[in-house]
């Protein structure tokens, strides 16, 4: 049986987040901020629609300084952000490129700061504006005596450390997850195709109760593979492949990132060192991570078990990152990044090395950081290479 988690939020979790949140633009001197991308939006309001994927409406969601978030919608979307607990929604009937919501987002912001003041808007690493850059240019242009700011702390810091609820959804679908991974053996064979084997993964995923797989990478080579994020081929598996696949299932909205590594009829004597290697990695990782150790602390715990076992370089560029509602997000453990460790914080531990003739392997495991150390969200990889027959 997999972790029970309820779907959806209490309005009292959302109504925490904004009060976090506005708590954190009033020390940043923010007057308001300004919400465009997928993530934040469903964030802070729970909307939840794969329309996203149409380029053609931008969404934009406001928090004031105080009171519940607005929405600033595109009139298609008032029904499903109807079932929100956002109860202020503003719309136009879009698209209209010439004006599409532009003056109505301008009128909104110059209604929840009448003085003026400083508009936070992500602006950091890992966001991005969802709007035309002639838009964007528009809208600056309408707000007279509203500047802007980064506004990436406000939702970075908040997003980083989940709530319980957030983080049983993520067990649950680490669970499912791990399942398939450990029923892969009886239905992937060689014989088949990369696009045969990936898709009979899928399909898995979806029968134990993912309601998506949005993110399904790997690769398979004689002794190894050199490819981690490729689409499957029709490449036919064969005796002595390697198989990587590595899944960002969704349930309810929050992922799982985490691979598993397979050899068909026997292994190489380097590939099962450097499954080893990477393996023992990862128990490190798990070791040392805790609340109030740094990200690139938890990142040399690893590297050094890879740097004793006689692996120079990690091809990779990070040992894992933050997971959530998004596949990776902040922070990533590496050099330079230095972000202090809380509990609540669901991360990846992901070393990885280069052996043989070009070949890489990776070791992947989701946890979350509890008071006392990491807690496994994913059923821990065998110790050994698995090898199919």
């Amino acid at each position: 049986m997999h972790p029970i988690a309820e779907r959806g939020f209490t309005q009292s979790e959302f109504e925490r987040r904004t009060e976090k949140a506005q708590a954190i633009m009033a020390r940043l001197g923010l007057g308001a901020l300004l919400l465009t991308t997928e993530p934040e939006v469903r964030y802070f309001t729970g909307f939840d629609t794969i329309f996203w994927l149409s380029p053609t409406r931008p969404w934009f969601v406001v928090i004031p300084a105080k009171g519940a978030p607005i929405a600033v919608i595109p009139e298609i979307g008032a029904p499903s952000m109807s079932l929100t607990w956002i109860s202020d929604v503003r719309t136009w009937l879009a698209p209209q490129p010439e004006d599409d919501g532009i003056s109505l987002l301008a009128n909104t912001l110059r209604e929840v700061m009448p003085q003026g003041g400083v508009l936070g808007v992500p602006m950091g690493h890992e966001t991005h504006v969802r709007m035309p850059a002639a838009d964007f240019m528009a809208l600056q242009a309408k707000l007279d005596g509203i500047s802007l700011a980064d506004g990436t702390d406000v939702v970075r810091s908040l997003r980083m450390v989940k709530s319980e609820a957030e983080i049983a959804k993520i067990a649950r679908i680490c669970s499912i997850a791990s399942s398939a991974f450990e029923d892969l053996p009886t239905y992937i064979k060689t014989g088949d195709t990369e696009r045969q084997a990936f898709a009979k993964f899928k399909i898995d995923l979806l029968q134990k109760g993912a309601d998506d797989v949005p993110y399904l990478v790997g690769s398979s080579g004689p002794g190894g593979f050199e490819d981690v994020i490729n689409r499957p081929s029709d490449r036919i598996i064969a005796d002595g492949d390697m198989l990587l696949l590595d899944t960002g299932a969704l349930y309810d909205g929050y992922s799982c990132d985490f691979d598993r590594n397979y050899a068909f009829g026997h292994a190489t004597d380097a590939a099962k060192s450097a499954y080893d290697l990477a393996w023992r990695a990862t128990e490190a990782g798990l070791q040392a991570a805790r609340p109030g150790i740094t990200t690139t602390e938890l990142w040399a715990a690893m590297a050094k078990v890879l740097e004793d076992g006689g692996c120079g370089g990690h091809q990779i560029g990070r040992m894992g990152h933050g997971l959530g509602m998004q596949v990776t997000e902040w922070p990533s453990n590496m050099p330079g990044d230095n972000t202090l460790i809380e509990a609540g914080m669901v991360l990846t531990l992901e070393p990885g090395l280069a052996f043989g003739d070009g070949k890489m392997m990776l070791h992947e495991e989701n946890i979350v950081i509890r008071e006392d150390g990491a807690e496994l969200l994913t059923r821990r990889a065998p110790p050994a290479l698995p090898i199919i027959t």
